[in-house]
């Protein structure tokens, strides 16, 4: 969810950090952050309605609003910055778990903390993949994967919702389409904005995927995570991404509560949806340690 609905409610693993780096620098050659190369995701076919129910679940925590931002476990000392430039891979390896001794870092980071997170290994990937590519093009954000991780939870129970499954190239089992929004009940009125090509819904629009972006605020942010040439809301290093970099928009830094607290409530402009994030942000940060 984004401003624009305000409603009260992996490059694969097996890429490398030096894989999605390179993506990134050739994202920035053409132009900048502004132009990520990307077109926009099939029709989808309709899958599971997300409403409230992920949310639902989820305690807020007894903070004031600006107060500060939650504590943060961060990626640095776990997977340092390559020191050389890295090159954009020619093919996008299929996800693998790090072996022991070996393999991908980030992978290794997903698969020990998974365990202790209830976050699935394949969301864990994206969430710190994220971190990862903000850090090298926006450094002054300082925005963690577990901020990323709270509103995935918060948004679609890290892209398990209605008995969806992460599958290894990121997507849901089952396309995640938001409710309508339409105006009734709690919902905001969005009209519609991509003839249905993204949420499948041409009369008024839908969030869509883990992250559950609307399809005007997708197309705006959309980012290409993985490689493929597209941006898709459906895939979830996609989506984390995408995530990202909306939380960093205009030079906010995540570290601090003020910065904190108007980067979640521009993805959705409740406190109570906040609290629940900051909260979930904590409990993630406590389990990686």
């Amino acid at each position: 969810m984004t401003e624009e609905a305000q409603r009260p409610q992996r490059p694969r693993r097996g890429f490398g950090l030096l894989g999605r780096l390179g993506i990134v620098a050739i994202v920035l050659a053409v132009g900048g952050v502004g132009a990520w190369f990307l077109v926009g995701a099939s029709t989808p076919e309709q899958g599971a309605t997300a409403q409230d129910i992920p949310a639902l679940q989820v305690v807020p925590a007894d903070v004031r609003p600006g107060s500060d931002a939650p504590k943060t476990v961060s990626l640095n000392k776990e997977i340092p910055r390559p020191s050389a430039e890295p090159e954009r891979p020619s093919a996008t390896p299929r996800p693998q778990a790090a072996e022991s001794g070996g393999g991908d870092p980030l992978t290794a980071w997903a698969n020990r903390v998974a365990g202790k997170s209830d976050i699935p290994e394949r969301a864990l990937w994206a969430y710190g993949n994220a971190e990862l590519v903000l850090r090298s093009i926006q450094p002054g954000c300082h925005l963690s994967w577990t901020t990323i991780a709270g509103i995935g939870r918060v948004e679609s129970n890290h892209g398990r919702y209605g008995g969806a499954v992460l599958q290894e190239d990121g997507k849901p089992s089952k396309p995640i389409v938001g409710v309508p929004l339409d105006g009734s009940g709690a919902v905001a009125s969005v009209g519609d904005t991509d003839g249905g090509a993204i949420d499948g819904d041409p009369n008024v629009d839908r969030a869509v995927g883990p992250m559950q972006f609307i399809p005007s605020t997708w197309r705006k942010w959309a980012s290409d995570a993985n490689g493929d040439g597209k941006g898709d809301p459906q895939q979830i290093d996609d989506a984390a991404l995408t995530a990202g970099r909306y939380l960093c928009a205009g030079g906010r830094d995540m570290s601090t509560g003020s910065g904190w607290w108007s980067g979640v409530m521009s993805y959705n402009n409740s406190v109570e949806y906040g609290q629940k994030v900051y909260g979930l942000a904590n409990q993630y940060a406590r389990a990686a340690r």
